[in-house]
């Protein structure tokens, strides 16, 4: 027998993820190799002339956040994913492709709302034998200058006055009962409904999963949730450098990409379904870009001109649409976004650690975020603490914690470092120049640092 749970869900399928998307609000932003590949395909290329040169093809970085979001609506439409049906304990961080309407009242039937003793009438009472626990059958009706042990959460008998908290009453020598303060009729009662009526909308489409929706859900009646789906995405590690144990040796890296990217792309709402190391093999890159059906691709290093860059080759070999080909911002400026198909694309990240991360918060997280019909974080800003240094044209983000109402810049920023950013809250979005100390600054916060449902690993 199909549960009311199972059918709301079946009944919302036939919903289309692009309106869901739609349905959400967004908040518009503000208008290498190394550990893991040093100085192959990331920052040991040479810096890039002044934008006003005619031959620098690289994309502002506010401009690259924001192509990323229409690529991925752009995505959405083209792929027609279907919501998919998702049990409560699948669903953390998903976002409600159906509107959640409550299943039953809620609560369902009058309850007790303290431990303490359920009253018909004026006082005192005579006090049944037996009490009346939650999860019990319905008990006997009181009759007046009656009452009955009850718990919280218990169901109310009929024909009760009002509930008297334990600690608000007294027993006498006869065994009858006192209050010890005046009882206002119907306290401590939660009544049926009290909360919502069977049929009222909880919540809207558009909505993220947090703990609180999936208590809400169950307690409305529901099994599982109408939900966008993840977006899928195939991560290549590139690098013939790359070690996945032991200490560096003879001229061989370990590879912090590899066992940082999968779990940070699942903080960004994605589905990780594989890491493959390719190495530095053009004709294994091919083969491996052309046989997923990821939504999302995501690749380390090989980004630049170098003689092992094969990103660039691959993605012309197969007719891609390179839509961004290098972002104007410090670390991770040979980083690229290309359209592989309508519905599929390729993140390519610098190989060094700290730049990825740029890669990441600049291309990947708006890209997975919209293709997810996650809203868009609420921008906000504030004053760093030490004045930063900035690179003369383009962007710079810098390690910060959050300290006192301000942001204090961390040392160890350089672009093959994880050290800063693995102490960090956020990452500082600094003008083009610098930034002097009070100076605001737009922050991106972290997933494990914002407080917020991107904890999830999982």
């Amino acid at each position: 027998m199909t549960s009311p749970a199972t059918r709301a869900d079946a009944e919302a399928e036939d919903l289309d993820v692009e309106e869901a998307l739609a349905l959400v609000k967004e908040n518009p932003g503000p208008a290498h190799r190394g550990p893991a590949h040093p100085g192959r395909g990331g920052h040991g290329a040479p810096a890039p002339h002044h934008p006003a040169d005619a031959h620098h093809r690289a994309t502002p970085w506010p401009e690259a956040r924001a192509t990323a979001e229409r690529a991925a609506r752009a995505a959405a439409r083209a792929a027609r994913r279907t919501p998919v049906a998702v049990p409560l304990d699948a669903a953390l961080g998903l976002t409600l492709a159906a509107p959640l309407a409550a299943l039953t009242d809620l609560p369902s039937f009058d309850t007790s709302a303290m431990d303490g003793w359920a009253l018909a009438g004026p006082g005192p009472w005579e006090v049944r034998d037996e009490g009346v626990l939650a999860g019990h059958a319905e008990p006997a009706p009181l009759t007046d200058g009656e009452a009955v042990r009850i718990a919280t959460g218990a169901r109310i008998p009929a024909d009760t006055t009002a509930v008297l908290r334990t600690e608000h009453g007294r027993t006498d020598e006869r065994g009858r009962l006192h209050p010890t303060r005046e009882v206002g009729h119907g306290q401590d009662i939660r009544p049926r409904g009290q909360e919502c009526r069977s049929g009222d909308q909880l919540l809207p489409v558009g909505t993220l999963a947090t703990p609180a929706v999936l208590g809400l859900a169950a307690a409305a009646g529901y099994d599982t949730l109408t939900a966008v789906p993840r977006p899928r995405v195939d991560v290549l590690v590139l690098g013939d450098e790359l070690l996945t144990e032991g200490l560096p040796h003879d001229g061989l890296i370990r590879d912090a990409l590899g066992p940082m990217l999968p779990p940070w792309l699942r903080a960004l709402g994605a589905e990780v379904r594989a890491v493959r190391r390719i190495g530095d093999d053009a004709k294994a890159l091919h083969r491996a870009v052309t046989a997923s059906d990821a939504d999302l691709i995501v690749t380390t290093g090989g980004t630049a001109a170098g003689p092992v860059d094969h990103v660039h080759p691959t993605l012309r070999r197969i007719g891609a649409e390179l839509l961004v080909d290098g972002v104007e911002v410090r670390p991770g400026h040979p980083m690229l976004l290309a359209r592989l198909k309508d519905d599929q694309h390729l993140v390519g990240l610098p190989g060094n650690p700290l730049a990825a991360v740029s890669g990441l918060l600049t291309l990947a997280e708006p890209l997975l975020r919209t293709l997810a019909a996650r809203p868009a974080p609420e921008p906000y800003t504030l004053p760093l603490r030490d004045a930063v240094h900035g690179h003369p044209y383009d962007t710079r983000l810098v390690p910060v914690v959050l300290r006192d109402e301000g942001a204090v810049p961390l040392h160890y920023n350089g672009p093959a470092m994880l050290r800063g950013v693995a102490a960090a809250d956020a990452l500082a979005v600094v003008p083009p120049g610098g930034a002097r100390s009070g100076q605001e600054a737009e922050l991106l916060d972290l997933p494990w640092a914002a407080g917020g449902i991107g904890v999830c690993f999982t």
